[in-house]
């Protein structure tokens, strides 16, 4: 779709450049979002693609993701293997949910190669799979403030529910940041949807770690991302308390799926992921 109220798009070069962020503009990425319906209220767009941020890169502590990264090369896809990567290096098991919430998406191959992990995240929809999948990694968003300086958020507190997030304006998504233990950790990832087609109605991903440490995200069925924590694998009864637990509003109430129904299957859902974490011993 045309922006037709869009006068100036800014091609960033350097940090310097994204101070003309304000009122009226917009960061510009891979634009599946923004082009897709009106925004009036827009007279300039900031691309930030033209800072050539590096996709991936391994950090001492972790992985570094850039906010620009495409869906694809998060999730390893590329001709003769366009589902992705079962993960993607042999020696990180926990980025087996990359390619797993790219295809939670109901978004085309074409779309993988253009969409942003950075625009996923921030678009802050329930039906966000990538932001799901960051979320069950235990990330964190790096976050370049207008003023300048640095700030890191867990990414788990960044949505506040959605379509909202703790980015203030004229602020802007550097990356994302996968500690170690999370790439090492062993997952399962279960969803489910009313069509064979259709957007996710419960997404559920865990995660345990090498000390056992447990942890089961679910997205998708509530308005944002909602983490349990165990401190080893979790028994019926705890699981049962944590559902328990959740908030009747948080429970995401849309075409795709009634709160109840989503409260149900995810229960359900929450009860595999964790069996799969168990090895089948729950």
């Amino acid at each position: 779709m045309d922006l037709d109220t869009v006068r100036e798009v800014v091609l960033a070069r350097e940090r310097a450049d994204l101070a003309r962020l304000g009122a009226g503009s917009a960061v510009l990425a891979g634009g599946t979002f923004l082009f897709s319906e009106p925004h009036d209220h827009l007279d300039r767009l900031v691309d930030i693609t033209t800072l050539g941020w590096v996709p991936l890169t391994k950090r001492t502590r972790g992985l570094e993701i850039a906010a620009t990264c495409t869906l694809a090369e998060f999730a390893g896809a590329a001709p003769g293997r366009e589902l992705g990567m079962s993960r993607l290096r042999p020696e990180w098991p926990g980025t087996a949910l990359f390619a797993q919430a790219c295809r939670a998406l109901l978004a085309s191959h074409k779309i993988w190669r253009t969409a942003t992990v950075g625009g996923n995240v921030c678009l802050s929809l329930p039906a966000g799979a990538v932001l799901g999948a960051l979320v069950a990694l235990d990330a964190a968003v790096v976050i370049w403030p207008r003023g300048g300086g640095e700030r890191r958020i867990p990414l788990r507190d960044f949505v506040t529910g959605p379509g909202e997030n703790l980015l203030a304006t004229g602020a802007v998504v550097r990356s994302f940041l996968v500690p170690t233990s999370s790439l090492l950790a062993h997952t399962s990832f279960r969803k489910i949807a009313l069509a064979p087609l259709g957007r996710s109605g419960s997404v559920v991903m865990g995660r345990r770690e090498r000390d056992d440490r447990c942890a089961i995200t679910i997205t998708a069925a509530t308005v944002r991302p909602v983490v349990l924590d165990f401190d080893g694998v979790p028994t019926r009864s705890q699981l049962a308390a944590a559902l328990a637990d959740i908030e009747p509003e948080l429970w995401f109430d849309d075409p795709h799926g009634a709160p109840d129904w989503r409260e149900h299957v995810t229960g359900l859902l929450v009860g595999e992921v964790a069996a799969e974490l168990a090895g089948g011993e729950l």
